[in-house]
């Protein structure tokens, strides 16, 4: 059993029975802004071959740097077998079915499906709205030897699942940034430095929480970073200690890994890692070289930019223009949704300005109103390039979270702390994502009483995270009196409940009592 990376989170894995070919990406993903790396572009042929003649695709998630739809269309027989997770919506299959494709293998979620010879896979989901369009997933692999997990970026709440299937040789799992927070908010400086060592500090110990729960043989980073080769958004790439980036490389997670003495896998496109006796590592090129792309980066980044500029200016040129009625068609097409909201509505509770070019839009949750912007109060604002906004509009994009939000081509400000209603609303631009949506608000705001408590520290808590039940004795981590959720990154206060990083997330609490 073999594992090839071909880019990102892209793996092409190999058995005596067959192969998987697992979220190919190699062209630029959200408006030209992320760029596979190290680069993709240039496999040698013989993998660039067999890629394309896989047994079976799997596609864990929508988002634009797992489902590269031209790629698919252009390279991938339409009668290859898809490997479907078992999501609550048909989204995934409709877009892959609108693309040719026409066999699915429909998995229960984290059951495993034999599909002969000794050859088996369980896909295992989450189906929040912030993970993802219809959710996110990961798949599990056995050849009746060997076992691999590839997790990418999916934020696997309940560990066990995974590990019920036996031990994993190799776990495949995401450890960096793929979000726009905290770049695109307006801060000073000191504060900016301060947010992003945070989230890079968070990104680490929830990947370093599933390595140790899972206990793989070898480990190899996966999912990201993306880079980017605009000149506009150049400065988002991790080149230099003083960079505002979320988007650190695979070195620096390796040297956490090595800290632990875990077994990381160092991998490029190309890189093919072989299950036996023992686990062979071979890469396409040498290890200086490797070792240069990293040590090197903005040396590698400018070289790649250079190949790619032109290409980014005819990009460019297809953003769509202003159209006489975009308010209009905003307001037709937000209103009706608004008003099947009333939870996620209240769960928002302010208005948001929405700022196209010169165009000015106040979205008013509180009353389920999309109108011109008349100087009144409101709690968010987004600023947005209006040809982007026109282009996300003309093709009636149900998420702009994967459509226009991850581009980071924007900015953005807010009166309070993170507020995931707000972006709930804009990953939930249809009636069938609304639905499950307000479903989702109003499940959170009649949380039940908690069944179960743990102790940390000199604390009694609920076992379940507020924010999305993530269990705390696997993922609390606890640091005087603040109490880490690292599966997101979410803090609370041991004393009080409060959460430190949104408003509406308390956490049921008590101190121990003192032994006698």
């Amino acid at each position: 059993m073999r594992a090839t990376s071909i880019g990102h989170a892209g793996i092409f894995i190999e058995t005596r029975q067959g192969s998987i070919l697992c979220d190919p990406w190699f062209n630029p993903a959200y408006f030209g802004s992320w760029f596979v790396f190290p680069r993709n572009d240039q496999l040698n042929e013989e993998l660039a071959h067999a890629i394309r003649q896989p047994n079976y695709l799997y596609i864990s998630h929508l988002h634009g740097d797992h489902l590269d739809e031209q790629w698919l269309v252009d390279n991938i027989s339409p009668q290859t077998p898809v490997l479907l997770p078992d999501y609550p919506t048909k989204e995934l299959e409709r877009r892959l079915r609108h693309l040719g494709f026409t066999h699915f293998i429909a998995t229960s979620d984290g059951i495993a499906y034999d599909l002969g010879d000794d050859l088996s896979i369980a896909i295992h989901v989450e189906t929040s709205i912030t993970d993802g369009p219809a959710g996110d997933s990961a798949l599990v692999v056995s050849d009746g030897v060997h076992r691999i997990v590839n997790q990418n970026d999916c934020r696997t709440s309940d560990l066990s699942t995974l590990l019920a299937h036996g031990p994993i040789d190799l776990h495949f799992l995401q450890y960096s940034g793929a979000i726009w927070y905290p770049m695109v908010y307006d801060e000073p400086a000191q504060r900016m430095r301060e947010l992003v060592d945070l989230k890079v500090e968070s990104q680490f110990a929830r990947a370093m929480r599933y390595v140790e729960a899972l206990n793989a043989h070898a480990v190899v980073p996966s999912a990201g970073p993306p880079c980017f080769l605009d000149p506009e958004l150049f400065a988002f790439n991790d080149t230099a200690k003083d960079s505002f980036s979320i988007f650190p490389d695979q070195t620096k997670f390796i040297a956490q890994l090595n800290a632990v003495g875990r077994h990381g896998i160092t991998n490029i496109p190309g890189t093919c890692i072989t299950l036996g006796d023992n686990i062979e590592v071979l890469h396409p090129i040498a290890e200086e070289d490797i070792q240069a792309i990293f040590s090197d980066k903005e040396s590698y980044l400018r070289t790649y930019q250079a190949d790619y500029l032109a290409w980014l200016e005819e990009m460019k040129a297809t953003w769509s223009q202003e159209s006489p009625d975009l308010l209009t068609t905003l307001t037709l097409w937000w209103e009706p949704l608004l008003a099947m909201a009333p939870a996620l509505r209240r769960g928002v509770g302010a208005a948001c300005l929405l700022r196209a070019g010169d165009l000015e839009i106040l979205i008013d949750f509180p009353n389920g109103e999309v109108r011109p912007f008349d100087n009144e109060t409101y709690g968010f604002r987004f600023e947005i390039d209006r040809r982007l906004v026109e282009t996300v509009v003309s093709q009636n994009a149900a998420d702009w979270s994967d459509k226009l939000f991850l581009s980071l081509r924007f900015k953005a400000w807010r009166s309070g702390s993170y507020n995931e209603f707000i972006y709930n609303f804009f990953k939930s631009l249809s009636v069938e994502r609304m639905q499950r949506t307000e479903a989702e608000a109003l499940k959170k705001f009649r949380r039940p009483e908690p069944s179960e408590e743990i102790t940390i520290g000199n604390y009694i808590v609920e076992r379940f995270c507020p924010h999305r039940q993530a269990d705390l004795d696997v993922f609390g981590e606890q640091d005087g009196t603040t109490l880490t959720c690292t599966l997101h990154g979410w803090k609370f206060d041991l004393e009080s409940g409060e959460c430190l990083t949104a408003d509406d997330r308390k956490l049921r609490v008590r101190r121990a009592a003192k032994p006698i």
